[in-house]
């Protein structure tokens, strides 16, 4: 189903303020967005979602993650990747990937930075990964032969990152 944009949200701030995003290209698992929409809502993040989502948003799990913090969550539903593209122009967006070449705490984020992240079963596709230079695709370390960390864990570690050098403002 095509949401078209979806606002959610207790604006807090000003549209001029900057913000960090956090964007999911084709995100699969409701409890790893609601998570993520409550990670949104208590660190003043944006939430960008980019479909086809592989669930609705009216999942009982998707809710039941998000808890009541889902009305507090800036959240946007972009048709693709394209209109999610041209939602962001301007800004620098950090592609997250374990095939990245930079790591996540070696790079001074910005107040407007979209950390992207790809399906929790196959990360970000191979073309849109190779549209970004080296020093945009980013990698949270692991240990050795380990395949991925979960999406939610992932995108929290990256914006408490970033938040932290912000200053947590």
């Amino acid at each position: 189903m095509h949401w078209g944009k979806l606002y959610v949200c207790f604006a807090l701030r000003s549209e001029a303020e900057p913000v960090l995003t956090i964007a999911l290209y084709e995100p699969e698992i409701p409890p790893n967005t609601g998570a993520l929409m409550r990670l949104a809502a208590n660190t003043g993040a944006e939430l960008a979602l980019i479909e086809p989502l592989g669930f609705e948003l009216t999942d009982t799990r998707l809710k039941r993650a998000g808890l009541d913090y889902r009305d507090l969550a800036t959240t946007t539903v972009h048709p693709n990747y394209a209109a999610f593209q041209g939602s962001v122009a301007g800004r620098r967006t950090l592609a997250f990937s374990s095939r990245g070449e930079t790591r996540y705490d070696t790079i001074e984020y910005r107040a407007d930075d979209v950390l992207l992240f790809g399906p929790e079963s196959s990360g970000l596709p191979d073309e849109i990964l190779a549209s970004f230079p080296a020093t945009h695709r980013i990698h949270i370390p692991m240990r050795p032969n380990s395949r991925s960390i979960n999406l939610a864990n992932s995108a929290s570690i990256a914006l408490y990152e970033a938040w932290r050098q912000l200053g947590f403002s």
